[in-house]
C-alpha cells in the first residue's frame, strides 16, 4: 500500500486516512511524510469544514512519529475551531491522541514576553489600595489583641514572650556591640580629620555622643534587628503557614495574631530601646577608644566634654526613635509571614520582604520624626 495520508471532504467533514508502512525507516522518505502532512494542513482552511475525522484502514505499522503528524493536524484543527474525531483509529492509537490533546500545548521553549515599563507601574499603582487595606486590616488585628491581652482574654503565652525578649535582647547583644563600637569608631576618627583643621579635636566627645544617643544609635539597632529578628519573625510565621500550623491554630480556637503576631510586637517595642542604650554606650565608647589612643585627649577630659553636651531630653529622643523602630520591625516582619504563600520559595521572599519594608520604614520614620522635633524646637 502506498504509506501516504489520504485526504477527503464529505458534507463538512475532513478526513484524513493513513493506510500502508507509517514508521520511521519505512518506504515513504520523511520528506514525503512531512510533505504529506503539510498538504493536510493546508486542507484544513478549505470552506465549510466543521470537523476532522482520523482513519487508519489497513495500516501495516505505525510508530510515533505518526501519532505525532496527526497530534500536530489535531491541534491546527482545534485551533481552527474544528472537532476532531479519532474514534476510527486503532483503539490504542485513538486512546493516546485523545490523552495528548487533552493537555495544553506548552510554549515550546519560548520565553514568556515580559510587561513593559508602564504596564509594571500600573499593575505596582493599583495594587497599593489593596496593600493599604491589608495593612490596616492587620494593625486593627493586632489593637484587637492587645485590647484583649489589657482584658485578660488574649491567648498570650509568657514563655513565648519570654523567648521573644531573649532573641531580640540578650542573643543580639554580641552583633550590637560590634557594629556600634565600629561605628563609634568611624564617626570619631571622621569628624576628627575636620575638627583637627580649627584644633578643636577635644569637641569629638560631644559630637560622638550626641549623635550616636539621638540618631545613630536608635537607627543603627534598628538596622541590625530588622535583618536579624525581623527575618526570622518572618521566615518561623511563614513556615508555619507552610505547614499548616496556622490553620491548626484555628481549628482549636486559638488566635494567630494572639499567640503568635502579638509577644513578637512587645518583645520587639520593650528590647529595641533597651538595647539602644546598650548601643549608644558601646558607640560612646569607640569614640573614647579613638580619642584617648589617637588623639591623645585626656580621658577625664573626653568624659566631661562628653557629658556636658549630653541632655536627658536626646535621651527620651533615642528611646521614642527606638520604640517606633521596634513596631515598624515587629510588625513588617509580622505581616510577611502571616501573608507568606504556602511554599518554600515564598518564604525566602517574605523574609527578604520583612527586612526590605522594615529599613525603608526606618529610614522613613527618622525623617518624619527628625522633621517634626526641628519644627517643635527639640
Amino acid at each position: 500500500m502506498d504509506p501516504a495520508f489520504a485526504i477527503a471532504a464529505e458534507q463538512g467533514v475532513l478526513i484524513v486516512s493513513a493506510s500502508g508502512e507509517n514508521r520511521t525507516g519505512g518506504a515513504l522518505s520523511d520528506r514525503a511524510r512531512a510533505g504529506n502532512t503539510a498538504k493536510v494542513l493546508k486542507s484544513l482552511d478549505a470552506p465549510g469544514l466543521t470537523a476532522v475525522r482520523f482513519l487508519a484502514p489497513g495500516l501495516d505499522a505505525w510508530d510515533p512519529l505518526l501519532l505525532a503528524r496527526l497530534l500536530s493536524v489535531a491541534r491546527e484543527a482545534e485551533a481552527r475551531g474544528l472537532s476532531v474525531d479519532a474514534s476510527g483509529l486503532p483503539h490504542g492509537m485513538g486512546r493516546v491522541l485523545d490523552m495528548a490533546l487533552a493537555v495544553p500545548p506548552q510554549n515550546a521553549g519560548g520565553r514568556a514576553e515580559e510587561p513593559g515599563f508602564l504596564e509594571t507601574v500600573g499593575e505596582k499603582a493599583l495594587a497599593w489600595p489593596k496593600i493599604a487595606s491589608a495593612v490596616l486590616d492587620f494593625l486593627g488585628a493586632i489593637t484587637q489583641s492587645l485590647a484583649r491581652l489589657l482584658a485578660g482574654r488574649a491567648s498570650v503565652s509568657s514563655r513565648d514572650v519570654w523567648a521573644v525578649f531573649r532573641e531580640c535582647g540578650v542573643d543580639a547583644l554580641p552583633i550590637v556591640t560590634l557594629t556600634s563600637l565600629l561605628l563609634g569608631l568611624i564617626l570619631a576618627f571622621v569628624s576628627s580629620m575636620q575638627l583637627k583643621l580649627f584644633g578643636a579635636e577635644v569637641y569629638v566627645a560631644s559630637l560622638v555622643s550626641v549623635s550616636m544617643v539621638r540618631v545613630m544609635g536608635p537607627v543603627l539597632t534598628g538596622i541590625v534587628l530588622a535583618g536579624r529578628t525581623g527575618a526570622s519573625f518572618a521566615a518561623v510565621i511563614g513556615s508555619m503557614q507552610v505547614n499548616e500550623e496556622v490553620d491548626a491554630l484555628q481549628s482549636f480556637g486559638i488566635r494567630p495574631v494572639d499567640f503568635l503576631v502579638l509577644p513578637r510586637v512587645l518583645g520587639m517595642v520593650l528590647m529595641t530601646p533597651l538595647l539602644t542604650v546598650y548601643a549608644d554606650v558601646a558607640g560612646i565608647s569607640g569614640g573614647f577608644l579613638v580619642g584617648a589612643l589617637m588623639l591623645d585627649i585626656a580621658p577625664a577630659v573626653y568624659i566631661e566634654n562628653a557629658l556636658s553636651f549630653l541632655s536627658l531630653s536626646y535621651l527620651w529622643i533615642g528611646l521614642f526613635h527606638a520604640l517606633v523602630f521596634g513596631f515598624i520591625i515587629s510588625f513588617a516582619g509580622c505581616y510577611e509571614g502571616m501573608n507568606c504563600e504556602r511554599n518554600a520559595a515564598a518564604v525566602g521572599r517574605a523574609a527578604t520582604a520583612a527586612v526590605v519594608n522594615s529599613i525603608v520604614g526606618i529610614i522613613v520614620a527618622t525623617s518624619i520624626i527628625t522633621v517634626i522635633l526641628t519644627e517643635i524646637g527639640l
